[in-house]
């Protein structure tokens, strides 16, 4: 009996080995010429649903013409139909051992795609395009007087013409820019968004061709010039500017991406929806080193849309893209009318939010109640009907609150992530280092910070964005935050900001519980932390130096600056500098606002 016992966990254990080690294993020898049938035969004839791929050092390259066409809907990116060069759906896992090579694209095309995956880990590859999307010049002249600048446009490496006074770029792939579109000046040294630098939108009346190869670009009543010297940037119109992300995870768990560099994407670098446990370790987003642009990613960096579990982002590189290092957040839709005492008809407001997933069966969902922006009563899904790319029909398990009207909103309380960013470079980029809204818990610490607008933001919004929400549990430490701030627009190193439509209390606490503490901040101008309607602050062992690197913009701003506020505590903090406006706070944050045991402060009590 026992030796038949013993048999039979042997050959249980043989079964059970077999099926572990059941991973369809394709490899790829380094080769010249389009790499994209090869690799999309071998996804799709794979035989079994755990694959690994993995790729002889070298560069390989990646064209359209023979990619996977697909309609998708991308949150933040523009809908339509993509070319896919990836493209992973259903695995139970998937793995990309690219051994430190690097993957080239060109034109019109999402890299990498993974929807319904189980496991997913890539490692040891760098993506980039042969020719990035946008128009790049030195800028040798402006007449504010006459509306013209002159520039010298960059031409190696990247595709341009001129035609009938237009700009046409990039011209791949039959596609163009219908204008310059979005465009920013740039430190031609350090590749940063210029000082004081404002977002333009360029549509020129007519551009002149001059001697020499530069160009006149006639455009009127341009408020924000860019200075001479610096190196102008566009990147389109806002309708086509997201083409697609460098790796797009949908409805994933287990996500790890570790030495993963990228230097161009055609929108995001790294974009999820309602995916679980995400690991972004020992990567980058960046300019490659010794490149004469100035623009890596031409939207966030790294962007998390309605995911749970938890999020890490460790030991990155994260520079030159041309919006937030990271935005993390949820999705608010409207309600548009109750049907009956169990469902109710909602809608998605922002134009890229059309095809979202809000929520599915078994979610729960937070009821929010106009004026009150507060979180209350809650409800489970019992099922969503999808009406079209705008309007959803959720019905629930027990009756919604009987007073729920059209213009209230709803937000998703189970796709929500505890998120840690950890030891990473933030710089040199347009936009904000970090965006945060989640309500569980938020640790960012050990990193280096340089930004053009705000270094952290905290922004839930009930309009235009639709980005919830509120947050509930934040420790922001140890950082070290140098020359933020530096772009036109007033903001702070800290910035905590809903912005909420006219029919919700603009009052009322949203943001609660956030601890900033023991930071390094060197910069030139006031603003250190600006907070509306928080329930919870404290400011406390934080080093904050005043630096000559730049002239002041805004030199009569506090350092701390509250609205609408309770319970803030400022303590043990040093200054030096020579702001005389250290404080400035109304009745109402007056209240329960402690102050004590800070040194150098001017009318800081």
């Amino acid at each position: 009996m026992k030796h038949y016992i013993l048999k039979t966990a042997l050959i249980l254990f043989l079964i059970s080995s077999k099926f572990l080690s059941a991973t369809e294993v394709i490899e790829f020898k380094n080769q010249d010429g389009d790499m994209t049938l090869k690799v999309r035969e071998a996804i799709e004839k794979s035989k079994d649903k755990d694959i690994k791929l993995i790729f002889e050092k070298g560069v390989y390259s990646f064209r359209s013409d023979y990619a996977l066409g697909k309609f998708l809907y991308i949150t933040n990116h523009g809908n339509g139909f993509k070319k896919i060069a990836f493209n992973f759906s259903g695995f139970n896992s998937v793995e990309i051992d690219g051994q430190g090579s690097e993957f080239l694209f060109h034109g019109t095309i999402a890299p990498f795609v993974f929807e319904d995956c189980q496991k997913i880990k890539v490692t040891n590859l760098t993506v980039d395009w042969d020719i990035p999307f946008v128009f790049q010049a030195d800028v040798l002249a402006i007449n504010k007087e006459e509306g013209y600048m002159d520039v010298k446009p960059y031409t190696e490496g990247f595709s341009w013409n001129l035609s009938k006074g237009r700009i046409i770029f990039p011209g791949i792939d039959n596609f163009e820019y219908n204008s310059l579109g979005s465009t920013l000046p740039h430190n031609k040294k350090t590749k940063a968004v210029d000082y004081g630098a404002w977002d333009m939108h360029l549509n020129p009346e007519y551009v002149e061709k001059l001697p020499k190869g530069n160009l006149r670009i006639h455009q009127k009543h341009m408020k924000h010039l860019p200075r001479v010297g610096t190196v102008l940037n566009s990147k389109g119109d806002r309708e086509k500017d997201r083409y697609a992300p460098a790796f797009l995870a949908r409805r994933s768990n287990h996500i790890n991406f570790d030495n993963v560099i990228i230097h161009h994407a055609l929108g995001m670098g790294f974009l999820f929806e309602r995916c679980e446990d995400i690991n972004i370790v020992n990567s980058g987003v960046y300019i490659r080193d010794g490149s004469d642009r100035v623009i890596s990613s031409t939207a966030d960096a790294t962007h998390f849309a309605n995911c749970k579990g938890n999020v890490l982002i460790e030991n990155c590189r994260i520079e030159g893209m041309y919006d937030d290092g990271t935005n993390v957040r949820g999705t608010y839709v409207e309600v548009i009318k109750v049907i009956n005492e169990k469902t109710v008809q909602v809608a998605l407001k922002h134009f890229e939010q059309m095809g979202f997933q809000f929520a599915d069966k078994g979610d729960a969902v937070w009821f929010i109640q106009q004026p009150n922006p507060q979180r209350a009563l809650e409800g489970i899904v019992e099922s969503v009907y999808v009406i079209n790319e705008k309007f959803r029909e959720i019905t629930f398990t027990e009756n919604v609150p009987s007073n729920l009207k059209a213009g209230d909103i709803l937000e998703n309380k189970t796709w929500n992530p505890v998120f840690t960013m950890r030891g990473n470079v933030i710089r040199d980029h347009r936009a904000r280092n970090i965006i945060i809204k989640t309500p569980k818990r938020i640790v960012i610490e050990d990193n280096d910070l340089s930004s053009m607008m705000s270094s952290i933001m905290l922004r839930g919004e009930t309009f235009f964005w639709f980005e919830s929400g509120n947050v509930e549990d934040v420790i922001i430490r140890n950082n070290r935050f140098e020359h933020c701030a530096y772009g036109g627009p007033e903001h702070a190193v800290l910035k905590v900001s809903p912005r909420l439509g006219k029919t919700f209390d603009q009052t009322m606490p949203y943001d609660r519980n956030i601890v900033f503490e023991n930071n390094t901040i060197k910069t030139f101008d006031n603003r250190i932390v600006w907070a509306d309607r928080v329930d919870g602050l404290i400011i406390r062992n934080n080093t904050i130096k005043q630096t000559d690197t730049e002239k002041q913009q805004f030199p009569d701003a506090p350092l701390f600056d509250l609205e609408h506020c309770m319970n803030v505590e400022i303590m043990n903090n040093t200054y030096d500098g020579n702001c005389e406006n250290s404080l400035k706070a109304d009745a109402v944050s007056m209240k329960t606002l402690k102050i004590k045991k800070n040194k150098g402060f001017k009318n800081l009590k």
